[in-house]
């Protein structure tokens, strides 16, 4: 890892106090949080209690950790407003799905983990492929956060980055092992209102800076990338296809279905939070409360790195030479906006937003691995029936061993000049295919055991194949191309292989099927009778996702 940054932060006392005042509520919301786990089921669940609000906002605030504060700021500084694609293609549809279509069958059937339900459809050889693939990915994802957690105590402190690391490791740790979800949870929407009290000033500083929005728009239409990064399509520069109609094609089909609905619907960092929910109308409503600020985040993720592109002389001159040489990278663009514009004071409230973002990511991603660790892989392969105690102390022990990993993996994400090319790739790999076998299995009953296990791997070896090819220059896609074409070709190869194995093996009978395929389980059995509160016409899950649509196809059609 790179041990120090040209860029330094002017932090003053005032600074410090603000971000000192947010550690001390992080750390007690995870030692009060402490106190309500008595088992594995509060520690791993929260118990399943908490209301449809406050795992809504966690939801969305599990999201917003490096991939959407410093990656999606990245990509607003290199592409501009086609990186609203991963929000109004990328995210709220598929957020939609999960909770009208397939948390019914996630909390109906009362599993602890998403790679538990493959279990009650596919049996152990499919179960086992993805608890791996998932905890795998996590911690690679929880590199990507802690790395980027790591910069700003070393742009903050000078600390060199392998002790702002571990520093940073130390203090996620803390209070996950103490709460559990629960802690997790409760810092998650403390930290989403941290995170738009930092981001909003800086937004609106940093449009004053450049003259508002149209003296926004003069610069970017005069600087590299031309007016084309003002419109969100068709998007080629993203895409990296030349042809618009390719663009296109691959942004709806690659990022909007394949990509977006592998994440959103089969990804347990976030169905976690819907699965803690007190009852399946409050866990349908959790994607769909979150999808109403994920359509608003791009306004003070994306457009902050715009402006730094135009604003900051360092990020227009790495943007001119195409992406190379100089002391910044992409990531940068957000820190180097806060450097530049911002006063003592709001400077201490941006950098405690940038904190809280990559704890809530890194959070989200350990809460997740400890329990498919735990219940998934342990429980079922290694340790076998011990006590819930056991469990419950298995859990925190795994966590820290999550985060050592954690650690070493954050020196992969510090090789990457735009870390959303990485994490589109490692979402390639694990979600393509994983979103793949679980659609054919929940709609098709007559896919059987080995199709679940086999098509799974042949779809995440294809989308491996995409990047070694394209990683030696055999294909030529620049931008997030690859991870586009990787993820359709994992979604296709997946389908196919799952449909020829299907056709040479038995189905299981259709009553081992029921709750667990869509057109074998009674409506009665994926829906629940409205409890006490749940009446009111905002509570009800279709309309929500109904009016949440209709805004998104707005923002569109606005800045289409």
């Amino acid at each position: 890892m790179p041990q120090d940054s040209v860029l330094r932060l002017d932090a003053q006392a005032i600074d410090y106090i603000i971000i000192a005042t947010y550690f001390v509520f992080v750390l007690g919301i995870g030692y009060l949080a402490k106190r309500a786990v008595s088992n594995s089921l509060d520690f791993f669940l929260s118990g399943r209690s908490l209301p449809a609000w406050v795992t809504g906002l966690a939801f969305i605030s599990a999201n917003l950790g490096a991939i959407e504060i410093m990656g999606m700021s990245a990509n607003g500084a290199q592409y501009g407003m086609p990186t609203v694609h991963y929000f109004w293609i990328g995210a709220v549809p598929a957020m939609l799905f999960l909770g009208v279509v397939m948390m019914p069958f996630y909390y109906g059937s009362k599993v602890r983990s998403v790679p538990e339900f493959m279990l009650r459809r596919f049996g152990k050889p499919a179960h086992l492929v993805n608890a791996i693939s998932f905890a795998v990915a996590q911690v690679l994802i929880a590199g990507v956060n802690l790395f980027l957690l790591a910069t700003i105590v070393n742009v903050l402190l000078g600390w060199p980055i392998w002790v702002s690391v571990i520093v940073a490791a130390v203090i996620v740790l803390s209070y996950i092992t103490l709460g559990g979800l629960s802690a997790a949870i409760y810092n998650e929407v403390l930290q989403f209102f941290v995170i738009v009290a930092a981001l909003l000033p800086l937004t609106l500083v940093g449009l004053h800076k450049v003259g508002g929005w149209q003296g926004l728009v003069d610069k970017i239409s005069a600087g590299t990338g031309g007016p084309e990064q003002l419109s969100a399509w068709p998007g080629n520069e993203l895409s990296g296809f030349n042809s618009s109609f390719l663009s296109v094609v691959g942004l709806v089909f690659g990022l909007g279905f394949v990509l977006s609905f592998g994440y959103w619907t089969t990804n347990f960092v976030e169905v976690q939070r819907a699965m803690a929910s007190k009852n399946m109308s409050a866990a349908r409503r959790t994607p769909i409360i979150g999808s109403f600020p994920k359509m608003f985040i791009p306004f003070i993720v994306i457009i902050p790195g715009m402006i730094a592109a135009v604003a900051v002389p360092e990020l227009q001159q790495y943007k001119a030479n195409g992406g190379s040489g100089g002391e910044v990278t992409y990531n940068d663009a957000l820190l180097l906006l806060m450097r530049d514009l911002l006063p003592n004071g709001m400077l201490g409230l941006a950098i405690t937003g940038l904190l809280a973002s990559f704890m809530a990511g890194m959070a989200a991603n350990l809460s997740s691995f400890n329990t498919v660790m735990t219940y998934d892989l342990l429980e079922r392969y290694v340790i076998k029936d011990r006590s819930d105690e056991f469990y419950l102390k298995t859990g925190r022990w795994v966590t820290v061993g999550g985060t050592i990993v954690a650690i070493g993996t954050a020196a992969i994400a510090s090789g990457y000049s735009n870390l959303m090319d990485y994490l589109q790739q490692l979402f390639s790999f694990f979600n393509a295919p994983l979103f793949a076998t679980f659609i054919l299995g929940m709609f098709w009953k007559r896919m059987t055991a080995a199709a679940g296990w086999i098509g799974l791997v042949s779809g995440t070896a294809t989308a491996v194949l995409v990047f070694v090819l394209s990683e030696t220059g055999v294909i030529d896609l620049p931008g997030q191309g690859a991870s586009f074409v990787g993820a359709g070709a994992a979604f296709v190869v997946d389908i196919l292989v799952s449909v020829l194995v299907s056709s040479m093996t038995r189905a299981k009978q259709e009553s081992e099927l029921v709750g667990l395929v869509y057109s074998l389980t009674p409506k009665e059995q994926r829906t629940e009778a409205a409890g006490e509160g749940d009446h009111g016409w905002y509570r009800k899950p279709v309309l929500l996702a109904g009016i949440s649509l209709g805004l998104v196809v707005v923002l569109n059609i606005v800045f289409g």
